[in-house]
C-alpha cells in the first residue's frame, strides 16, 4: 500500500524530472535552427516563451524580449517554476521525501544533477558554453532514468513515475508542434520554404526522432509526414500515441483508476486529426493542439481526483 501523498510527490518528481530534459532539449535545438536558418529570416527567441505559456510570468520579470533574457528565464529564474533550477530543486525535494520507495542511488544523482546545474548555470546562459551544459543536464537526466529502469519494481511507485513522465513528454510534444505550426504559419509566403525545410528536422531532432523517422517512413521531411509521425508512430517514446499508451498502461496497474481516467485516455487516443499535405498544418491544426493540451490538463486533474486526494482510503 502507497500512501497518496507519496505517490503525489513520485508522480511529480518524474514530471518535474522530464521536464529539465525537455526544457534543455528546447533550448539547444532552438539554438541551432536560429543559427541554420537564412539571416532574413525573423524569428525571435521569445517563441520559446509562447511555447511553454509562461508569457505572463515573462513579462513581469522581463522588459526586454531578448536571446539572454528568455534563455535565462528558462533555465535559471527561481521565479518561474518551469525553469531547469526551479525544476531540479522540486525532484530533489519530491525524492527527498520519499527515498524509502525509490532506488537509494537515484537520491545522489539527483544531488549531483542539482549541484552541477547550480554551479555551472552561467555556462548555459551564456552561448559558448550552452551546449555542453545542456547535453550534461539531458545526460544526467537519462542516467537517473536508466537506473529506474533497471533497478525499481515494478509496484505502484513505478507506474506514479511512469504516468509523469509520459504526462510530461505529451504535453512538449503538442506544444513543439505547435510551435512550429506557428512558425510556418506566420512567415511569409517567400520565406515558408527555407523554414519548411529547416523546422521539420529541428522537430524531430527535439524528440530523438530524427534518425526513426529516416528508417521507418523512408522518404524526405515535410511537415505532413513529420506531423503524422510525431502524433501517431506507436513506437518512438516521444510521440503522442507512444506516451498516452503508457499511461494507459501503467493506470491500469493501480487501484481506484475508474472510468474517468480511461475516457480521457481514449480521448486522446482517438481524437485524430487528418493531415494530408502540408496545407493541413494551419490555425485549424493549431487549434486542435490546444484541444489536446486542454485534455491533459483535464487528465492531470483526474489523475489527482482519483489517487492524491488525502482520504484515510485513497491509498495506490
Amino acid at each position: 500500500m502507497m500512501l497518496s501523498r507519496v505517490a503525489e510527490r513520485l508522480f511529480w518528481s518524474a514530471r518535474y524530472l522530464e521536464r529539465v530534459e525537455n526544457t534543455a532539449r528546447l533550448v539547444s535545438v532552438y539554438d541551432e535552427l536560429l543559427f541554420d536558418l537564412p539571416k532574413d529570416i525573423e524569428i525571435t527567441w521569445y517563441n520559446l516563451i509562447e511555447i511553454i505559456s509562461g508569457e505572463e510570468e515573462f513579462e513581469q520579470r522581463y522588459k526586454v524580449k531578448d536571446e539572454r533574457n528568455v534563455v535565462k528565464f528558462l533555465l535559471a529564474d527561481d521565479t518561474n517554476p518551469s525553469s531547469i533550477l526551479s525544476s531540479l530543486k522540486m525532484v530533489k525535494e519530491n525524492i527527498r521525501t520519499t527515498r524509502d520507495v525509490v532506488p537509494g542511488e537515484m537520491w545522489e544523482l539527483i544531488c549531483e544533477l542539482d549541484l552541477y546545474a547550480t554551479q555551472n548555470i552561467k555556462q548555459g546562459i551564456n552561448r559558448s558554453g550552452r551546449h555542453m551544459f545542456l547535453n550534461t543536464l539531458i545526460e544526467g537526466c537519462q542516467k537517473i532514468i536508466g537506473l529506474l529502469a533497471g533497478t525499481m519494481s515494478r509496484d505502484s511507485g513505478w507506474h506514479f513515475l511512469i504516468m509523469g513522465r509520459y504526462l510530461e513528454r505529451a504535453d512538449m510534444n503538442t506544444r513543439i508542434l505547435d510551435a512550429a505550426t506557428s512558425l510556418i504559419t506566420q512567415s511569409a509566403a517567400d520565406q515558408g520554404l527555407h523554414l519548411d525545410q529547416v523546422i521539420w528536422s529541428k522537430v524531430l531532432k527535439s524528440q530523438s526522432g530524427y534518425l526513426d523517422y529516416r528508417r521507418s517512413v523512408r522518404t524526405s521531411i515535410t511537415g505532413a509526414k513529420v506531423v503524422n509521425f510525431l502524433l501517431n508512430d506507436p513506437f518512438l517514446p516521444r510521440t503522442l500515441t507512444y506516451c498516452v499508451e503508457q499511461i494507459k498502461i501503467a493506470a491500469s496497474q493501480l487501484p481506484h483508476a475508474g472510468q474517468g481516467i480511461a475516457s480521457l485516455l481514449e480521448r486522446l487516443k482517438n481524437n485524430e486529426y487528418t493531415i494530408h499535405s502540408s496545407k493541413d498544418i494551419n490555425d485549424k491544426f493549431s487549434e486542435y493542439l490546444n484541444d489536446i493540451q486542454v485534455d491533459i490538463i483535464k487528465l492531470t486533474e483526474q489523475i489527482t481526483d482519483n489517487w492524491f486526494q488525502f482520504h484515510p482510503e485513497n491509498t495506490a
